[in-house]
C-alpha cells in the first residue's frame, strides 16, 4: 500500500466499497472554531503557514517536542522561516496524525504531491506561495468547493453580534455557517476575567446585573439572538461537572458574592456552575436545541508557557481520575426525554462511561466523535467499535472537525470517513452483518443522522 492511496486506513474490498459510497458526501460540521472574520473577508492566504500552522495548536505541540524554539512557533520569526523549521523537523512526526493531516490537505487540496521535509520544504513553500494566490484559493471557494461543506456550525461567545455570520451567507447565497451558543465565560464564576466579562454582557444588552436573575435574563436575550440567526446548538466545555444541588437562592448569593469581588468555596463555586448549566439547558430544551457538553480538559498547565503566551497556547492535558458522572446523570435525569444532549470526552478511558450513560438514557442522548486526543486513527476506531458493541452506531452523533484550519473540513472528515468505513466493512467481513444495510448505516453516521439530529 503507498502512501495516503486509495486504500489509506481501509482494511479490505468491503470497506473500500463503504468509503466509495460515502467519500463524496457533504460535510456536516456541527462544532468547529473556525476564523469566521477570516472566512468572511475572503482573502487570499498569504503563505503556507498561516493556512496550516499559524493556529493550529496540534502543531505547536509537536515543534516544541521537537525542541524547535518558541521563535519558530509563535514567535516573531517570518512564517517562511516557520514552515522550513516545520519542514525540517517533518519526518519525525510519523505515526501522530499531524503528519498524516498536513499530507492530506497537501495532496488532495493543493496538488503537493512530494512528501514535507529537509529537502522539499522551500520548494513545496514557494509553489504554495503561488498557487495560494489564485482566486479559488480563498476561503470562500474553498469552502463550497473541493471541501464540499454544506453546513458549519462556529463556536460563538453570548456577546457576538454575528456579523461575519451574515457576511458569509450572504456572499454564498445560502445558510453555511450556523453560530452555536457558548456562554462558559458566564458560567465560569471562579475565573479571574469573570466580572469583566459581566460588565461586557451589560454592554452588550444595556442592563445591570445585579443578581442571578439578571445574568439569566440577558442570557436569553443572547439565547433567542441567536436563534434568530440560525443558532440549533448551544456547546458548553466543562473540566468536571458538578453534582451540587441547583439551589437557585444559593446561585444567587454565590453570583453577588463573587459580583462584590469576594472568593468563592468550592463548594458556592460549584452550586453556582450546576444551577447556571440546568438554566441554560432549559432554554436549549424550549428551542429544541443540541446541548454539547465538552468534558474533561484540564487546561493551562505548562505554568510557563501559559505565562508567556496566555490560554490556548497548548498547555491542556486530559485526566481520567475526573467524575463527571454525578453531575452528567443529575442533568440528564432533569431533562430525561427533553433535552438533545451531545457528549464528548477528551480521555479515552471516560469512553465507555459515557457510552453506557447515552446507551441508559435513550435516543436524544449520543456520543460525540472522538474528541481532541483521541481524533485520530486508533482513537476513533476504537470508540466506533465500542459504541457498536455497546450503544447503537445509528445513534452516534457524527464527526465534527473541532478546528480552527481550513482545509481540516477535508483531512479530518476523510480520516474519519475511512476509519468508519474500515470498522463497519470488518462487520460484513466477519459476518456479523449484510452488506445492504451496513451500507446505508454508514451513509446515515456520515452524513443523514447528523444532519437531522442537530436540525440542520
Amino acid at each position: 500500500m503507498a502512501f495516503l492511496d486509495y486504500d489509506y486506513l481501509l482494511t479490505g474490498e468491503t470497506s473500500r466499497k463503504l468509503f466509495a459510497s460515502i467519500e463524496k458526501l457533504p460535510v456536516i460540521d456541527p462544532h468547529n472554531h473556525a476564523d469566521l472574520a477570516e472566512v468572511a473577508a475572503n482573502c487570499n492566504y498569504q503563505n503556507p503557514w498561516q493556512l496550516f500552522a499559524a493556529t493550529d495548536h496540534y502543531v505547536w505541540e509537536l515543534l516544541r517536542k521537537c525542541a524547535v524554539p518558541e521563535a519558530f512557533i509563535t514567535g516573531d520569526r517570518e512564517p517562511e522561516e516557520k514552515f522550513l523549521k516545520l519542514a525540517e523537523v517533518f519526518p519525525r512526526l510519523v505515526g501522530n496524525p499531524v503528519y498524516e493531516w498536513i499530507h492530506l490537505d497537501l495532496k488532495r487540496y493543493l496538488g503537493v504531491q512530494v512528501e514535507l521535509g529537509p529537502a522539499t520544504g522551500r520548494q513545496i513553500y514557494e509553489g504554495l506561495c503561488r498557487r495560494l494566490a489564485r482566486p479559488e484559493f480563498r476561503p470562500q471557494q474553498l469552502l463550497a468547493g473541493p471541501l464540499n461543506v454544506e453546513t458549519m456550525c462556529s463556536t460563538d461567545d453570548p456577546v457576538d453580534e454575528l456579523t461575519e455570520h451574515q457576511r458569509i451567507n450572504d456572499a454564498l447565497h445560502r445558510r453555511l455557517v450556523r453560530p452555536t451558543w457558548r456562554p462558559d465565560r458566564a458560567m465560569k464564576i471562579e475565573a479571574p476575567g469573570w466580572r469583566d466579562y459581566l460588565t461586557r454582557l451589560e454592554q452588550r444588552f444595556g442592563q445591570p446585573l445585579k443578581s442571578f436573575a439578571d445574568l439569566l435574563a440577558v442570557l436569553k436575550l443572547s439565547h433567542d439572538y441567536f436563534a434568530e440567526h440560525g443558532c440549533v446548538a448551544s456547546d458548553h466545555g466543562v473540566e468536571v461537572l458538578a453534582g451540587a444541588p441547583a439551589d437557585f437562592e444559593a446561585a444567587d448569593r454565590a453570583f453577588r458574592k463573587a459580583r462584590a469581588g469576594e472568593e468563592l468555596t468550592p463548594a458556592e463555586q460549584a452550586v453556582y456552575q450546576s444551577c447556571f448549566l440546568l438554566q441554560a439547558a432549559a432554554l436549549n430544551a424550549e428551542k429544541n436545541w443540541v446541548c454539547q457538553l465538552h468534558l474533561g480538559a484540564v487546561r493551562d498547565v505548562r505554568t510557563r508557557l501559559f505565562n508567556a503566551l496566555g490560554p490556548d497556547s497548548g498547555g491542556d492535558i486530559s485526566n481520567h481520575f475526573q467524575n463527571s458522572l454525578p453531575g452528567l446523570l443529575q442533568l440528564l435525569n432533569h431533562f430525561d426525554g427533553k433535552l438533545k444532549t451531545v457528549l464528548y470526552c477528551l480521555d479515552p478511558g471516560q469512553q465507555s462511561t459515557l457510552a453506557t450513560v447515552a446507551r441508559a438514557f435513550g435516543s436524544t442522548v449520543r456520543l460525540g466523535a472522538a474528541w481532541w486526543l483521541c481524533d485520530t486513527p486508533i482513537g476513533m476506531r476504537r470508540q466506533l467499535e465500542y459504541i457498536g458493541s455497546v450503544d447503537l452506531f445509528d445513534c452516534y452523533a457524527g464527526m465534527v472537525s473541532d478546528s480552527r484550519k481550513l482545509l481540516s473540513y477535508g483531512s479530518r472528515f476523510e480520516m474519519f470517513r475511512r476509519v468508519l468505513a474500515g470498522v463497519l466493512g470488518e462487520l460484513v467481513d466477519r459476518g456479523q452483518a449484510p452488506y445492504g444495510p451496513v451500507e446505508e448505516l454508514a451513509y446515515r453516521v456520515a452524513y443523514a443522522n447528523p444532519k437531522q439530529f442537530y436540525g440542520l
